[in-house]
């Protein structure tokens, strides 16, 4: 098994003000992601969710759905470990923020493959900017930007290349017109555009460079 600190560092608001009433009501830091030894960085990144991709429960929580970890993501070496009810995205963001409880300090990330780590970063940034869900394009724009700012800084950590990273990128933009598309609203590619991903992503760079924070690292676990 690899363990891997994800840097995911509070990414700007992109979309209107109204969208979130909540827009980083806890700040994000970073996101500890396990994977197999071996595991899929070529797969397609679809609208599908992908499996064997699960948040692992720290500690006991009663008051959001959970089922078994190792139902979902075998091969981890988990036993009798809760994880989140997949169908429970949305619970845990309304959960989280109303109760005041920083995501980090509840969930782990299991994804075995490159689909399942890039909706594993966008669930993240669900659960640290709340939202009504009322402009459900708009809302997923804004995590969609930020899973593709946060695996722009962690492309040496995720081991993964900047083609991959393209490849990503170009998915999550199809994704985000077909929603904008069935909200019969108009989709502007500028807003998923590789320049304006990456100039976010060395703003954050720079900023953390001028708090002398550290990047993300990967270590085996034997």
């Amino acid at each position: 098994m690899v363990r891997t600190i994800l840097g995911t560092p509070p990414t700007p608001r992109v979309v209107p003000a109204d969208v979130f009433d909540a827009f980083g009501w806890c700040s994000s830091d970073v996101l500890e992601w396990w994977r197999p030894d071996v595991w899929d960085a070529s797969a397609d990144v679809t609208a599908a969710n992908p499996p064997r991709m699960v948040f692992v429960m720290r500690k006991e929580c009663d008051f959001l759905p959970r089922e078994l970890a190792r139902v979902h993501s075998p091969g981890l070496g988990l036993e009798n470990e809760w994880a989140l009810a997949p169908y429970a995205i949305d619970d845990a963001t309304d959960e989280l923020h109303a109760r005041r409880v920083a995501p980090g300090s509840l969930f782990w990330l299991a994804a075995a493959d490159l689909p399942g780590l890039v909706w594993g970063l966008h669930d993240w940034s669900h659960f640290h900017n709340h939202g009504p869900f009322d402009a459900r394009a708009m809302t997923e724009l804004q995590c969609d930007t930020a899973a593709l700012v946060w695996l722009f800084l962690n492309l040496a950590s995720v081991g993964i290349g900047d083609a991959d990273w393209e490849r990503v990128r170009r998915s999550l933009a199809g994704i985000a017109a077909s929603r904008f598309a069935d909200e019969g609203a108009s989709f502007d590619a500028a807003w998923l555009a590789r320049e304006r991903l990456v100039e976010i992503a060395e703003e954050l760079t720079s900023r953390s460079s001028r708090r002398s924070s550290a990047a993300g690292t990967a270590a085996r676990v034997p």
